[in-house]
Order: structure tokens, then C-alpha cells, then sequence
């Protein structure tokens, strides 16, 4: 009996969630529950092909397997050669059929998980866990765009949308000059309103990310005169090179470590007689001795922060602090190009608003925003200042990403991609939004 009664109550409240949607909507939601078999099939195949970003092979075969996807929903569909930024390169699907809202989809194509590695097909953990290469990072979420797309398009809506779909070969390790490496993210988003990233977050499907935090690198170069350690501290020696590293250092954590959202980590350093270093594959080699002042030091870092103006105001600190100089050292901070901060818009909220509502209306619950202290920076980062509104992380539920022991739950493919559907649907209508808070 009380079986029973958990089974009405449970069908009681799909139904009354059901309620709040319409005719398309239910069809779009059939749509996914009939053919949901089919994508988990595609997802499959394309786990099982080695897409490592520097397996410039294997990203094209995911792209051009997902390309003949996206052609068969009337997509017009491109590659973007990577040649310029030392990478595969990009797949791009568009279609524009109507005047309402311009909505940018992103995902990405390439996974961590060069040939070399172990960590290479599809496993079954268990009923509901799939253990392989960028199944939630982020393979998941390119079939739960593609899925998405295709309820749109069996229930005649995709071809009266404005949707372009950007997967880069490349968000694992961005190919150099960023300039080229994201011109097509910068180029689709000036286009586009709305910006909607497939990644999959922190892996809670009740959560997205309306923030994250920017992500670029900085180099400390450092001189001293070199001499017999007996004179250090002496008007015409001065401090050497270390002491002044060590000074510029602590002064960083003593000024911006209290700062919210900001965080600046000195990942690698080496100083002394002598210092190479090599700057493709950021690795350094140090000579000195104890009885020599220190001539040369570097450090390189990372900065992230949550704002434009705090990366700004950042960077002036920090220049502030290096110019200062302990007597005879010098001292240059550069700062490198890298992922802009994705900043909290009341755009976004009122995106996090509408989706919420999405998700509640299907019986799958609120949906709430990640901490963007949790949240580290990705393609949709490049959409910053150019969109009306966006929000990442609609893939893929799932953990250990990153690591061989990546798995996914196969439970979201068929969730996620309804509600990435109805929101696009609803965004399509016009819907009004409520004003977020920010």
C-alpha cells in the first residue's frame, strides 16, 4: 500500500509539473524520451574516438561526426582550420530562419585524453555511470546540444530559429595567439543575444554558472648583481636577485590576498647564477651556489578574477609593487593574454530565472547559480561584454573530470537535453523574464 500511494503521489506531481507546459513543449519532451536509445548510441561512438586536443585526427573525426548531425536538422555547417593557432581547429552549425532572439550554443570537441593515455572507451560502471574519455567533459553536453536541436527540428521549430552552434577543437589547451584560437567564439558572440554553454559544471544539474572567473598568466623577471656573498646588502651589490623576488612575492599576498574572487598563485620559480627558461613548455633550470648573490629569478603565475575592472585593478597593484626595487635589482612583470572573465550580469540572472522556471515546470526542480569562487573559466568566457545574457554548465552530469576515473550519469542526457529544448523554445516565444537579482 504505501508503494502504492508513493507511486501516485510521484505521478500527482509530473502531472500537476506537466500542466505548466504546452502542446510543443510535451512534444518536445517525446521527442527526447523516443529517441534517447539513438543519442546514447551516438555518445558512445563518439567517446570511443580518441580526441586529445593535440590529436588533431581524432578532433576532426568528432567534428565531422557530429557535423553530418547537425546537416541532417537543415544546418549549414563549417569547419574553421586550426593551422593559424597551432590546433585542429573548430565545427560551426548555423541555421537563421527568424527575427527572434540570436542564441549562441557552445561546446567543445577535444578532451584531455591524448592517445597515450589509459583512459580511452567506454565502460559501464553501473546502471546509470559511464566511465570514459570526455563523457562529462564535455562529449555529454555536444550530444545534449545535438539532441536538443533535433526535438526543435522534428517538431518544425528549428527552421524559423536563429541558432549557431560553436565546438571548439581547442578548450582543453588553447592553441596561441588567443586572438586566432577565439576569433570564431568572439565572431559568433557579437552576433548572437544569448549565450548558452554546454559544459558541465560543477556536475549538479541543479546548479549553473552565471559568473566565472577569468584565467591568464603573468611572468616575473628579476636582476641582481651577481658577486661574492660576503658583499651582499653592500651600496654597490644591493640585495640580489632572490631577496628581491621574495620581496615582490610576499607584498602580492599581503595587498590582494583578502580580495574576494581573486586569486594570483606563483606556480613556478627558480633563481639564482644562472636561469634557463623555457617558455613553450614553461619549464625552468637553475645554477647557483651558496656563496654567490643571486643575479637572475623568475616566477610564472596565474591570475583569476570575477570582474574586468578587478583585473585591472589587479594588474596595477601588482605593477606597483614590482617597480618599487630592493638596491641594484630590477624587475618586469608581464602579463599574458587569457580567458576574460564570464562577469554576473543581471542579464544572466534573469537567464538563470527563465531556466529555473524550465527545469521546476518539467518536475525536475529550482536550479541555482555555482559560486563563482568554484568556477574556473571556459569558452563561453570569450562571449563576456558582447551577449545580452548567458549561462554555462547545462551538460553533462558527472565527476573526476579530468582524471581517468571520469564518469558520467547517462540519467542527464535525456533531462538536460528537454530542458536545454524547452528554454530555447521559450527564448524563441519572447518569453518575458523577471528581473535577477545581481
Amino acid at each position: 500500500m504505501k508503494l502504492f500511494l508513493i507511486t501516485i503521489l510521484s505521478v500527482f506531481f509530473m502531472s500537476n509539473a506537466f500542466a505548466q507546459l504546452d502542446k510543443t513543449e510535451n512534444r518536445l519532451i517525446k521527442y527526447v524520451d523516443e529517441h534517447n536509445e539513438q543519442y546514447l548510441d551516438l555518445l558512445k561512438e563518439l567517446i570511443n574516438i580518441n580526441s586529445g586536443t593535440m590529436n588533431f585526427d581524432g578532433v576532426r573525426k568528432v567534428g565531422d561526426r557530429l557535423g553530418k548531425e547537425f546537416e541532417k536538422l537543415g544546418m549549414t555547417v563549417k569547419w574553421v582550420d586550426g593551422s593559424a593557432f597551432n590546433r585542429a581547429g573548430h565545427l560551426v552549425a548555423r541555421i537563421e530562419g527568424g527575427k527572434g532572439k540570436k542564441i549562441m550554443l557552445i561546446g567543445h570537441l577535444d578532451t584531455v585524453f591524448e592517445p597515450d593515455s589509459p583512459n580511452q572507451k567506454w565502460e559501464q560502471v553501473d546502471e546509470f555511470t559511464i566511465k570514459g574519455p570526455g563523457i562529462a567533459d564535455m562529449k555529454g553536453g555536444d550530444v545534449i546540444i545535438l539532441q536538443s536541436l533535433a526535438a526543435l527540428h522534428d517538431a518544425g521549430l528549428l527552421k524559423d530559429m536563429n541558432i549557431t552552434v560553436v565546438m571548439t577543437g581547442d578548450e582543453e589547451l588553447s592553441g596561441k595567439p588567443l586572438s586566432a584560437s577565439k576569433a570564431t567564439l568572439i565572431e559568433t558572440a557579437k552576433w548572437a543575444d544569448i549565450a548558452l554553454g554546454f559544459e558541465n559544471g560543477d556536475g549538479n544539474p541543479a546548479t549553473v554558472n552565471v559568473a566565472r572567473r577569468s584565467s591568464s598568466g603573468w611572468t616575473l623577471k628579476v636582476t641582481g648583481n651577481a658577486s661574492h656573498s660576503s658583499q651582499i646588502f653592500k651600496p654597490e651589490v644591493g640585495a640580489g636577485a632572490i631577496y628581491e623576488t621574495s620581496r615582490i612575492l610576499y607584498q602580492f599576498y599581503e595587498e590582494l590576498s583578502k580580495e574576494e574572487y581573486l586569486t594570483f598563485n606563483p606556480g613556478m620559480i627558480a633563481g639564482g647564477t644562472q636561469v634557463d627558461f623555457s617558455e613553450t613548455e614553461n619549464r625552468s633550470s637553475a645554477f647557483g651556489k651558496d656563496n654567490v648573490v643571486s643575479k637572475d629569478a623568475i616566477v610564472t603565475g596565474d591570475i583569476r578574477c570575477l570582474t574586468p575592472e578587478q583585473l585591472i585593478r589587479t594588474q596595477e597593484t601588482m605593477k606597483r609593487i614590482v617597480a618599487k626595487h630592493l638596491p641594484q635589482t630590477n624587475a618586469e612583470i608581464i602579463f599574458e593574454e587569457g580567458y576574460p572573465p564570464f562577469a554576473p550580469t543581471e542579464g544572466n540572472y534573469q537567464l538563470l530565472n527563465l531556466f529555473s522556471t524550465v527545469s521546476q515546470d518539467l518536475g525536475y526542480g529550482e536550479v541555482n547559480p555555482v559560486n563563482p569562487a568554484d568556477a574556473g573559466a571556459a569558452d563561453i568566457s570569450f562571449t563576456s561584454g558582447y551577449i545580452e545574457m548567458g549561462i554555462d554548465a547545462m551538460g553533462m552530469s558527472g565527476a573526476n573530470d579530468h582524471t581517468i576515473n571520469e564518469t558520467g550519469d547517462i540519467r542527464a542526457l535525456p533531462k538536460q537535453s528537454k530542458r536545454a529544448a524547452v528554454l530555447m523554445y521559450r527564448l524563441s516565444k519572447g518569453v518575458k523574464m523577471n528581473r535577477g537579482k545581481e
